[in-house]
């Protein structure tokens, strides 16, 4: 089912628990180092998404390859080249950040090549995340965007050929959130690994992803690259100005043609002009009220003979 080049290819998903469709005939494909954000409210169907096409959770129905395979018949050797970085990891509080590291580098050494060597050196990781100085602290003494950068590495001590990540800056501070972001880009930039991400966060998704999918009460309403999905949804930006002691307000698709016909015409008489272009968010709001609004279809039109859940 999978074309060169793509790392991801999903066609016709469906997930279902008792008689609810979590995930209702979903395709997409992820090309080789994109970065794809799947972008949706709480419950909309990402992190189930995730464990299917990680191989932690069997499908209802649909098609999925991974990386050449299907997740639900794949061994040891596909999974090492997968990395996953999950909102949250169990307690290893007394660890030590190069010990909890070196141990779980130890997981992929049977599955190095001479193409992909693993696992990637734990010191080498550790100062690659910026995490040198805190190489022999016990993790219950890391703050918060620290341990996420540890994640991160334990993500990537593997030399996934895919990564995901599941709500990656979630419970971050500000400026944690800031500083984890741009790990990921440069992580992205120089190993051009695929990456997965799940967020509900608009900002994290415009940030980091190449492409962004929209999943609203199970299924996808939009894909396309946030400035696309800007122009297909919400169409036009928005232009204020002031003229004789008036203030203006229009709607228009291409603002910068409109104000310069407005200088031209008026020129500096124009004063406090400001121009709102239409954004992720206004797509996001849009699509997500519409498909709550939309009549529920149950489960009619779900596919016949589903496996088990």
């Amino acid at each position: 089912m999978a074309a060169d080049g793509v790392a991801i290819a999903v066609e016709g998903l469906w997930m279902r628990y008792g008689a609810t469709d979590v995930l209702r005939d979903v395709s997409f494909q992820v090309r080789r180092g994109e970065v794809l954000a799947l972008l949706g409210p709480n419950g909309a169907g990402k992190t189930t998404t995730v464990e299917i096409l990680g191989g932690f959770r069997r499908r209802s129905a649909g098609q999925v390859a991974v990386l050449g395979a299907d997740p639900d018949t794949t061994d040891e050797r596909w999974q090492a080249r997968l990395g996953v970085v999950l909102q949250s990891w169990r307690d290893h509080a007394k660890w030590r950040a190069r010990q909890f590291l070196s141990y779980q580098a130890g997981y992929y050494a049977p599955y190095s090549t001479s193409q992909t060597p693993r696992p990637w050196d734990a010191d080498d990781l550790l100062a690659a995340v910026g995490l040198t100085d805190q190489a022999d602290r016990q993790l219950r003494m890391l703050s918060g965007g620290q341990r996420r950068r540890l994640d991160l590495a334990v993500g990537l001590v593997g030399r996934p050929e895919l990564l995901f990540l599941d709500e990656p800056a979630a419970g971050l501070d500000p400026q944690a959130r800031r500083e984890f972001h741009d790990l990921i880009t440069r992580i992205a930039g120089e190993l051009q690994t695929t990456i997965l991400l799940t967020t509900h966060d608009l900002d994290e998704a415009e940030k980091l992803a190449d492409r962004i999918i929209i999943l609203a009460d199970g299924r996808i309403v939009a894909d396309g690259t946030s400035a696309e999905l800007a122009r297909q949804i919400a169409g036009v930006d928005e232009v204020r100005w002031c003229y004789n002691g008036r203030r203006f307000t229009e709607s228009t698709p291409d603002s910068t043609s409109f104000a310069r016909n407005l200088f031209a015409r008026y020129g500096d008489a124009v004063t406090e002009l400001e121009v709102r272009r239409s954004s992720l968010e206004d797509t996001y709001l849009a699509l997500v009220r519409d498909a709550e609004n939309a009549p529920s279809s149950g489960s009619a039109g779900s596919p016949t003979g589903q496996r088990a859940a």
